[in-house]
């Protein structure tokens, strides 16, 4: 007598169609796209989208566990196959995409990668600069060297940025199926949704960002990852996610942000499993072959431009680039007319990072779960504060939700036990948190609430029609300081290169008022429609600040 297949819970089907759905998103305009330029590709969407809406009918109607997986796999091919399609014509460089591919290309030349700037990669083609307070751009390569080590080989596919793009694409395919692969099965489908649906990490992955390479190589590192070193023993397993997390870190800069947190909980795991002694052996095992790796990808260019990479790898750190982002900085973009201490977005995310990491610590039986998380709060504070910086991790949110639940940490070591427990534990532990936390908070709101030093006053306009060719201002510096200020017009959230300055100090004095004779860049600046804002925004360096005032140009 045969039995009946085993059927599948409620919610791994719900799953399943969620996933199926997500694929819809964004793939209207990619097959718009394709029956314009690539009817082939339209015909491979158009069948996607068969297996889309039949994907959709046997996730509801499936009896057996074993036949829904088969439909989660049908559904990770699918987005797979939509992924490729929209690479395929989708692929326009970006600023992180040339830059890797010039930095491969000077690799391969045997030509240093750091600390040469490579200006002629932007001019006229649309890619994007990053600013600078300094009033310039930077256009070096600013990330560790592991995305132009894989992206050498590659460099037969094309020119600009497509050897990188393909090499991100690719790494975020793989790194779909390792988290796919890896997550119990009823959970699969959440894999393929995370990295594949909602058209958002994907779209990364097309832009060539370095930090998608980081996110395929930190998979591996999250899922399970109370469970390294369990018995003592690192294992195979474990030496390979060491060297994925030196790996990581060696590709992008954010890896950096999460290990901190990987390993105080690794350590606090083991301690409470093992004692002291055997904890600290396995993070420092963890830490050295992970370390290992980092220098075995770093070695080349340590020794062989040693001071320009040192700079390179921290340039995020270290350039001064504009306020930009959906943080608190919008506070003194939008908000308000600027900030004389910008300065101090930098020290609260910093000090908010460190409070987190302490937090962490001291809470880690209730704040084990969130490790893949918490580092990304820290970005809100920043100056440059892009979703993408907590965007392109979420898979790991993903990862360490399902596979480090609350339960791999109950036995998990904590300071000041006693003290944080007891009658009084409620109060302490708040305490501790305020304690941890202020120093953030005050900083970010020092920085929030600084007052613009620069006070400007529109006087004249050169136009013609509908364009923009002189603008003069008189600038009174109320600051103590005195300021070289760098000056451009805004509308909406982007920033117009620097305007040029024709007449006036290149350094306004403390209170001195000063007349500036400003050209756009090209010659001309474009007038927008009647009714939209335009903003004047003024930068200076030391110390970082900026002003901002609403400008009314003639619009005819």
């Amino acid at each position: 007598m045969s039995t009946a297949p085993e059927p599948p819970t409620q919610w791994h089907r719900v799953l399943t169609l969620l996933a199926d759905v997500s694929l819809f998103i964004g793939t209207r305009d990619v097959w718009t796209q394709a029956a314009v330029h690539r009817p082939a590709v339209a015909t491979v969407i158009s069948v996607c989208y068969a297996s889309i809406l039949v994907c959709g009918v046997l996730a509801l109607v499936v009896r057996g566990r074993r036949p829904l997986a088969r439909v989660d796999l049908c559904v990770l091919v699918t987005g797979l196959t939509l992924a490729v399609c929209a690479f395929v014509l989708f692929h326009r460089g970006t600023d992180e995409s040339v830059l890797t591919a010039q930095a491969a290309r000077e690799l391969v030349a045997g030509h240093g990668v750091y600390g040469h700037p490579w200006p002629w990669l932007f001019g006229g083609n649309g890619i994007a600069l990053t600013p600078t307070v300094t009033g310039g751009y930077d256009t070096t390569y600013g990330y560790p060297p592991l995305a132009p080590l894989l992206t050498a080989p590659l460099l037969w596919l094309g020119h600009g940025g497509l050897p990188a793009m393909a090499l991100s694409t690719g790494a975020l395919l793989v790194g779909t199926v390792v988290l796919w692969w890896l997550l119990p099965a009823p959970w699969r489908p959440a894999a393929t949704m995370a990295c594949l649906g909602f058209s958002m990490i994907s779209m990364y992955g097309r832009l060539g960002y370095p930090a998608i390479l980081a996110l395929a190589l930190l998979v591996p590192v999250v899922v399970r990852w109370p469970r390294i070193g369990r018995g003592g023993r690192l294992g195979p397993a474990g030496m390979a996610q060491a060297a994925c997390l030196g790996a990581a870190c060696a590709a992008q800069q954010l890896p950096w942000f999460l290990t901190p947190f990987l390993l105080a909980g690794i350590y606090a795991v083991r301690r409470g499993e093992l004692g002291a002694r055997s904890a600290g052996l396995v993070v420092l095992r963890l830490a050295g072959v992970a370390a290992t790796t980092w220098l075995l990808i770093n070695t080349y260019f340590i020794v062989s431009e040693p001071g320009a990479w040192l700079t390179g790898i921290a340039l995020p750190l270290i350039q001064g680039a504009v306020l930009h982002g959906q943080g608190l900085v919008d506070v003194s973009l939008y908000l308000t007319n600027g900030s004389d201490r910008v300065d101090w977005y930098g020290y609260a995310s910093l000090l908010l990072f460190a409070g987190l990491l302490a937090l962490f610590v001291l809470f880690v039986r209730r704040l084990g779960p969130a490790a893949a998380v918490l580092p990304w709060l820290a970005f809100w504070l920043a100056t440059r504060s892009q979703d993408g910086y907590y965007l392109m991790m979420t898979p790991l949110w993903l990862a360490a939700a399902v596979t480090a639940p609350a339960a791999e940490f109950a036995g998990a070591w904590q300071p000041f036990t006693r003290r944080l427990t007891g009658p009084y534990r409620r109060p302490a532990r708040i305490a501790a948190a305020v304690l941890l936390l202020s120093p953030a908070l005050a900083s970010a709101a020092l920085a929030a609430t600084g007052s613009p030093p620069l006070r400007m006053e529109v006087t004249s306009v050169r136009h013609g029609v509908r364009t923009l060719s002189r603008l003069t201002l008189r600038v009174t510096n109320t600051d103590d300081d005195a300021l070289t200020p760098h000056f451009t017009l805004t509308r909406g959230q982007g920033m117009y290169p620097y305007f040029s300055v024709l007449r006036g100090p290149a350094r306004l004095p403390a209170h001195a008022t000063a007349t500036y004779e400003l050209r756009p860049p090209g010659g001309t600046y474009a007038l927008p429609e009647p009714g939209q804002r335009i903003r004047l925004r003024v930068f200076t360096s030391s110390p970082q600040t900026l002003s901002s005032a609403d400008v009314t140009l003639p619009t005819a």
